[in-house]
């Protein structure tokens, strides 16, 4: 979609399921170095267009193009590992080059993938980096991305976003994530009633751009409407003149009127609202200085909040953090070691989870919505039809009886709502709320949260989504220390630059004895996590731990040099494939490291400006 000659383009892509039409009309043009995001409603076809675009699935009708010697690469939203027991084994699968090879398991010690993990024990989160590495180490000259960030959590995201940029492959990209995609494209698909329209600006223009689109159409359909009328009042009162010319306009007529019917309207948006139950008490939940472990592994050390009502918190951290143990805490499913939760009076708790559970695998999505009883959906104390009530969440009275298991990620999510919208709360928990969702439903998902009455707690590793929604975000530090910050995502970012800022800036007390000490209360962290003073553990940890991260970043050049020799794979695959594993270990030991360093200057710094 650039000047240049393209290397894969779509041109006049037909494709009908059953007797639905899907495709009608699509185009696509990818010239070298091209960024492009597909954007377009759940169901539109953006994934079976891509398929089309990887060679993977056949159009009814139109030309698919790739120029000779151009070799795509295509992330599906859900990968097909079958047949394969080990990372290492789907990664390298098809990667003859020695080359490929080495970036596949530079890609794999980024990701923090280790060769030899077995798939099937594995999570959403790691399947899915998995399947990037797999991707991206042959170097492609297209890479076509359906949903690269769902399930990824937000250091994934920010390494892949980095590595995109740094790469020359041309894009098209499919996701929800619009902070992703605003930073990474150039110019903007919309695949909207089967067919594609260009805009050749990034995405943070498209809602805009969109929104003239449909109402320019609404103008032209109303013109086209008016026309209509004029012609059949004169079929009525004006046939009176020569034969052939009231022919002639009866044809034209039959034409206005086909064009009309033909005319796909824009689906609606999705009719829902939370149901709010009676209020909750002021206060939702009181924490004090919550500490849980697994074996050695310090999940939470000594932290502590208060959730009022009305407030919207939002978990952020990396994957297996332990933001779910913190989630259960707070909601009295769990018990801490040590501390005590405390919850308020009245809470009626929705919780809607990643895992779609609830949904039994035989069930239809009639047998979902009514819990497998009738033809009645009940809304908190209301009752309303199945068929109504599945139009509101855009399924059509055709899918009644659809199986649950065969509708895409976003449908699913979709249902998933629907079924969690029927019971009253006044606390709304969401875990991971954004995957799957198209772009449309996800402004609907915040309206609602905005007007929620009730307190909502979310999980989210989406960025924009979290800026939309929260008024705090709690973030897992490291080494069990969690920190709350006021405002969403881009808030605490900013506010944890200008406290990295000025802990780097904070002046010796002994040379200039007049520095002005910082405010108590300020000094603090929302946790107020503070003891009255190091353990003897701590101080030796204080000591030894710089000592021990300069000993980890000597190991880490060492393997870096090691495996930056071209010759080193071809040489010795085996030996290159234990070096870097034993990267990726000790980087790991590295992070964990700085962390436990950072938590325990940071415990210093308060205990001695809180003095």
């Amino acid at each position: 979609m650039s000047s240049a000659a393209p290397i894969l383009y779509l041109q006049d892509i037909h494709l009908t399921y059953g007797v639905t039409p899907l495709l009608e009309g699509a185009d696509l043009s990818v010239g070298r170095g091209a960024r492009l995001c597909l954007v377009g409603r759940n169901g539109s076809g953006k994934s079976t267009l891509l398929r089309i675009a990887a060679g993977l699935t056949d159009a009814d009708s139109g030309e698919r193009f790739v120029q000779p010697g151009i070799f795509v690469s295509y992330l599906a939203q859900n990968p097909d590992f079958s047949g394969f027991q080990t990372a290492g084994d789907y990664v390298l699968q098809g990667v003859m080059d020695n080359e490929d090879k080495q970036r596949a398991h530079q890609i794999m010690a980024d990701l923090h993938i280790e060769p030899g993990a077995a798939l099937a024990v594995m999570s959403g989160g790691e399947r899915r980096r998995v399947a990037l590495a797999h991707v991206m180490a042959p170097q492609p000259d297209i890479l076509l991305l359906d949903e690269p960030t769902n399930h990824l959590d937000l250091p994934a995201i920010e390494w892949l976003e980095t590595s995109l940029r740094q790469i020359n492959p041309a894009l098209v990209v499919v996701s929800h994530d619009r902070r992703f995609l605003k930073n990474l494209t150039e110019q903007t698909i919309w695949l909207d009633r089967g067919c594609t329209k260009l805009m050749r600006k990034n995405f943070a223009h498209f809602e805009d751009w969109r929104d003239a689109e449909l109402e320019r159409e609404q103008v032209e359909r109303h013109k086209l409407d008016r026309k209509i009328a004029r012609e059949e009042d004169w079929i009525r009162y004006g046939v009176s003149g020569r034969r052939k010319r009231n022919i002639r306009r009866v044809g034209e007529l039959q034409k206005l009127r086909q064009n009309r019917r033909d005319h796909r309207r824009t689906e609606g948006q999705v009719e829902a609202a939370l149901v709010a139950g009676e209020k909750s008490g002021k206060l939702v939940v009181k924490a004090d200085k919550l500490v849980k472990q697994f074996d050695d592994k310090l999940v939470v050390d000594g932290f502590s909040t208060q959730i009022k009502r009305g407030d919207r918190v939002g978990l952020v951290g990396a994957n297996g953090v332990g933001k779910t143990t913190l989630l259960n805490m707070l909601l009295g499913h769990s018990a801490p070691d040590a501390g005590n939760v405390r919850l308020g009076k009245n809470l009626t708790v929705l919780e809607l989870d990643q895992k779609r559970s609830g949904i039994k695998k035989d069930w239809t999505i009639k047998d979902a919505l009514t819990d497998g009883a009738g033809d009645l959906v009940s809304i908190g104390e209301e009752t309303m039809h199945v068929i109504g009530y599945m139009k509101n969440f855009l399924f059509h009275p055709a899918q009644m009886r659809t199986p649950a298991s065969v509708l895409s990620g976003g449908e699913l999510a979709r249902l998933l709502l629907a079924r969690g919208l029927r019971q009253p709360s006044n606390v709304l928990v969401m875990d991971e709320p954004t995957n799957d969702l198209d772009l449309e439903t996800l402004d609907l998902l915040q309206e609602m949260i905005a007007a929620y009455e009730g307190t909502v707690i979310l999980v989210s590793h989406d960025r924009d989504f979290l800026d939309q929604t929260v008024t705090s975000v709690i973030r897992a530090e490291g080494a069990g220390v969690w920190v709350e910050y006021a405002g969403g995502y881009t808030d605490m970012q900013a506010q944890r630059k200008a406290n990295e800022k000025a802990a780097s800036n904070v002046p010796d007390e002994k040379q200039d004895p007049k520095a002005e000490k910082p405010d108590k209360a300020d000094a603090r962290t929302p946790s107020d996590r503070a003891a009255t003073k190091l353990t003897y553990r701590d101080k030796y940890a204080l000591e030894k731990l710089p000592e021990e991260m300069d000993a980890l970043r000597a190991e880490i050049a060492t393997f870096q040099e090691q495996l930056n020799d071209p010759t080193f794979y071809a040489r010795d695959a085996e030996k290159f494939a234990t070096w870097a594993e034993k990267l990726s270990q000790a980087r790991d030991r590295l992070e964990k490291a700085e962390e436990e360093w950072l938590a325990l200057e940071i415990r210093r710094e308060e205990i001695e400006n809180g003095a």
